[in-house]
């Protein structure tokens, strides 16, 4: 489902079964067995793709790893790798996000399953100097808050830590919770794919679709979809907020 309004949960076998993607061995130094890919969301026009990616041990080539990317890890471990071949470490579980244009190699010793939300802006100038060096944030699902964080002008107490920005500035990961919340149907300001750490939320759209989501539950909110916020109790989540009124200028 692609350039709609709606609330999407997202499956690890997507909706029916992946589809498997073409090989190219020139872009790998060990090419995969099979890679397998569902698309979600896609916005071309503003570079965005939601998704569920699979992939069979393997190890791209060296280079600019092409987007920002927010990652939420189903199966598997992988090391994204520098020059010298040190590198960042991410197992099932944890999450991740990846600066645009970093040089790395992506390297797998088994299967991997990968939530992703991944943001490359085709009117965006290609970044240059990059280094690897803070371009990789793993997440700890232990992760938590303190009331330094706490947001102003909230009517109810909610706390935010940003992780994450990209050098446009419009593409963040974060951290958030909140206490009992409940909100009018209003259309949700950015795009959003979040993981659920710990509490439930129940989403009502303008037609009345109710989505509930609890612990280890990943969906995606398109930018512009009118919705209701329901938290009964604590909720902690992790979340990637693409703004895509704040674009480069084309």
């Amino acid at each position: 489902m692609r350039n709609r309004t709606g609330i999407i949960r997202l499956h690890a076998n997507g909706p029916e079964g992946l589809t498997p993607v073409p090989i190219d061995p020139a872009e790998f130094e060990t090419p995969p067995e099979a890679q397998a890919l569902h698309v979600y969301f896609a916005d071309a026009a503003l570079g965005l793709i939601v998704g569920v990616w699979d992939s069979s041990p393997m190890q791209e080539s060296f280079g600019p790893f092409p987007g920002d990317e927010f990652i939420v890890l189903h199966e598997g471990a992988f090391h994204v790798l520098d020059g010298s071949g040190a590198g960042v470490a991410a197992k099932a579980g944890q999450c991740a996000a990846i600066r645009n244009g970093i040089p790395v190699r992506w390297q797998q010793d088994g299967s991997v399953r990968k939530f992703f939300m991944t943001y490359n802006d085709p009117r965006a100038a290609a970044p240059q100097g990059l280094t690897a060096e803070g371009g990789v944030i793993v997440l700890s699902p232990d992760m938590t808050l303190t009331d330094a964080e706490l947001m102003e002008d909230t009517s109810t107490p909610q706390r935010d830590r940003n992780l994450f920005s990209n050098d446009l500035g419009n593409f963040d990961v974060g951290l958030w919770d909140t206490q009992v919340l409940n909100t009018e149907l209003e259309p949700f300001p950015y795009h959003e794919m979040a993981r659920i750490l710990e509490g439930e939320v129940y989403l009502t759209e303008a037609d009345g679709t109710r989505h509930h989501f609890t612990a280890g539950d990943v969906f995606f909110i398109p930018a512009g979809t009118p919705c209701i916020w329901h938290v009964p109790k604590y909720l902690r989540k992790f979340y990637a907020a693409l703004d895509p009124a704040n674009r480069p200028e084309g």
